[in-house]
């Protein structure tokens, strides 16, 4: 039986360093990765899952009205991630949003984001690091937390955007310290998962390299 085909998306860059960390957990959870960018859309088939990778800000203008310019953004990515969270949700195949994909998926579904967390940042730094430094809690019962197998955990943090209002059949299933949203999911779709935190870049943890296992693993038929 030939490997699930997981489709990652990422920037039009040279150095695709989370591509390479998820390809690599993805591999490891027997799955066939394939990088797909603004400028190279097209998998070679239909994918049996797909990962919406971390990265440049959202275009406020797609969730906020007469919004400001705000760099660094990606309008070209932003076109085509969302064109593959609709494909994705329209087929049904499981969905892994990291990051600025957990936002842009909430987005796809009709939410909104905080576009600055510093003036809500309370119990925990705004600094951003890919070393375990904030407080996950997860939400006992959800498919998140038999995932993790655990209710709290150390996470990593690279934003400074996150999901404010919700987004249409989205649940919070994870938030840190500040109570601000770290994990979505949708309890009614095969795999929807949308994780504020880059677990690619915490491969030493069993409970990270699950969340890969679980997405390639939801690729096959109940």
């Amino acid at each position: 039986m030939s490997r699930p085909l997981v489709a990652v998306t990422g920037p039009d860059t040279w150095l695709p360093l989370a591509w390479w960390f998820i390809a690599w957990a993805l591999r490891r959870a027997g799955a066939e990765p394939v990088r797909l960018t603004p400028e190279r859309p097209q998998p070679p088939r239909p994918p049996d899952a797909v990962v919406i990778s971390g990265g440049d800000d959202i275009d406020p203008g797609l969730y906020l009205p007469d919004a400001p310019d705000v760099a660094p953004m990606d309008p070209a990515r932003d076109r085509f991630e969302i064109g593959m969270i609709e494909q994705s949700l329209g087929r049904g195949v499981p969905l892994l949003g990291i990051c600025r994909g957990a936002q842009l998926i909430n987005i796809v579904r009709g939410g909104r984001l905080h576009t600055d967390l510093r003036r809500i940042r309370r119990h925990t730094s705004n600094r951003r690091t890919p070393f375990p430094a904030k407080t996950l809690k997860v939400v006992g019962g959800s498919a998140l937390a038999g995932i993790l197998e655990r209710e709290q955990a150390r996470i990593n943090s690279l934003h400074h955007q996150a999901v404010s209002d919700l987004g249409e059949g989205l649940r919070v299933v994870g938030r840190d310290l500040d109570e601000i949203v770290q994990a979505v999911e949708d309890p009614e779709h095969r795999f929807l998962l949308g994780v504020q935190w880059h677990p690619e870049y915490l491969p030493q943890h069993a409970w990270q390299r699950r969340i890969f296992a679980t997405l390639v693993d939801r690729t096959q038929p109940a």
